[in-house]
């Protein structure tokens, strides 16, 4: 398959020639005592992009690069940084992390990029980490979602942020609303269908912890995993079924949610259990899936009801103005991570790596994005905190989510900080 690469540059610049051309002129100038001007004052920022442009879960990569380009455009037309535009190269990975990490580092090496947008999953964000570790160059993680990743302080470097919701945070919110209803309804045999990769087994462990937390009747009497992109869910399905769970937890997502449920609809999986999907409360699932269960749970992952304000249904109406296209939680992450990057460089009126992830440190902006419309990229781990989090009844129509369960981001940061002291993280 031919490697896809994309390019955006605003404003375009002059060809080789003219630049010749006003070199010699500017020279010139100078000499005659004139103040000389710097060619290099418009170079582009070239910032690259490794992400999944094609196969099932391509709408990780599209969306999460659409959303790149509505901030770019932004940017660049208000001035850059001091004239220098940002633009983005953005390559596809394909979802394998040896692709993502090759063609991470040729992003450094051969496109002159001074600094890494990571859009990958989980599965290739870790590669890309590592590129990052080795070459040294600023790196925005903008969607893998599994904790370790921010959270082991041995996998942290000073150059990599996380902008992006976090494993831990939606497993606390979920874990306190998974309970109320398993008291509520008597709900205590579980079973979960989740990927077979980090991201499915840290994420599944963390939900069920918080659970039984909340409720410690709850027992977990299966586990099936499934592998990532799995085209045929028979086998999955039917082990559910022979497990006869009062209630299923999957941290599945994208076109393998979407999937997934189709073929389980034709098994009845869902009749007389509850059905508890972190990720299915985003567009590109809900507008996809044919036949709807009702009383699926779900976290928010990205609605334009939620955070319920006038700046995030602006945001969510631009996006699709845009790319007549719903946003989805991969968007909001991206276009959040370009906002921080740009107020990186005004503050520290530098493209400089190193300068700009000082000023991410702790750095807090104004976005629709969060819970009370500010996020914040949290000092000693450099992962974002303060987004809206909540789960909730999904619908086919908006809101798709009525009256959200919402996550106080103080119980949040609480739980998160004792259960990293359980595992020698803090």
């Amino acid at each position: 398959m031919t490697t896809r690469k994309t390019s955006m540059t605003s404003p375009a610049l002059p060809g080789r020639r003219k630049l010749m051309q006003g070199a010699a002129t500017l020279a010139g100038v100078s000499a005659i005592g004139l103040p000389s001007i710097s060619l290099a004052q418009n170079k582009p920022i070239r910032v690259g992009m490794p992400t999944i442009l094609s196969g099932r879960v391509a709408t990780l990569g599209i969306s999460s690069s659409n959303a790149v380009r509505l901030e770019v455009e932004k940017f660049n037309a208000a001035g850059g940084l001091g004239g220098r535009p940002i633009e983005m190269i953005i390559r596809d990975s394909r979802g394998q992390p040896q692709e993502a990490a090759r063609v991470a580092r040729e992003l450094v090496n051969s496109e002159d990029c001074e600094i890494l947008l990571d859009g990958e999953a989980s599965s290739g964000a870790f590669a890309v980490h590592e590129v990052a570790r080795d070459l040294g160059v600023l790196c925005i993680h903008t969607n893998s979602e599994t904790s370790s990743l921010t959270a082991d302080p041995k996998q942290r470097i000073p150059n990599a942020f996380r902008c992006v919701r976090q494993g831990v945070h939606d497993s606390i919110v979920g874990g306190a609303y998974a309970a109320g209803l398993a008291k509520e309804k008597g709900l205590t045999r579980w079973m979960t269908a989740s990927p077979d990769y980090a991201y499915g087994r840290d994420t599944t462990a963390e939900f069920f912890e918080y659970a039984r937390h909340f409720h410690k009747d709850i027992e977990v009497v299966g586990e099936v995993w499934p592998k990532l992109f799995q085209p045929d869910y028979s086998e999955v399905i039917t082990r559910l079924l022979q497990g006869k769970p009062q209630a299923i937890y999957s941290c599945l997502w994208g076109g393998d949610l979407s999937s997934f449920i189709e073929q389980a609809n034709i098994y009845a999986l869902f009749k007389d259990r509850e059905f508890f999907a972190v990720n299915m409360a985003d567009y590109t699932v809900l507008t996809t899936v044919k036949n709807l269960p009702e009383g699926i749970h779900s976290g928010n992952r990205y609605l334009r009801s939620f955070p319920d304000s006038e700046a995030n249904r602006a945001w969510a109406d631009a996006y699709q103005k845009s790319y007549k296209d719903l946003p989805t939680n991969w968007s909001w992450q991206n276009a959040a991570a370009v906002n921080f990057l740009a107020q990186g460089m005004k503050q520290t009126n530098s493209a400089d790596g190193a300068k700009i992830a000082d000023a991410l440190r702790g750095m807090t902006i104004d976005s629709p994005f969060g819970t009370n419309g500010k996020l914040t990229l949290r000092a000693e781990d450099q992962t974002l905190v303060d987004y809206a989090v909540g789960w909730g009844v999904v619908d086919t129509k908006e809101p798709y989510m009525a009256n959200p369960f919402v996550g106080n981001w103080d119980d949040i940061t609480q739980l998160e900080n004792e259960w990293k002291k359980s595992r020698g993280w803090a």
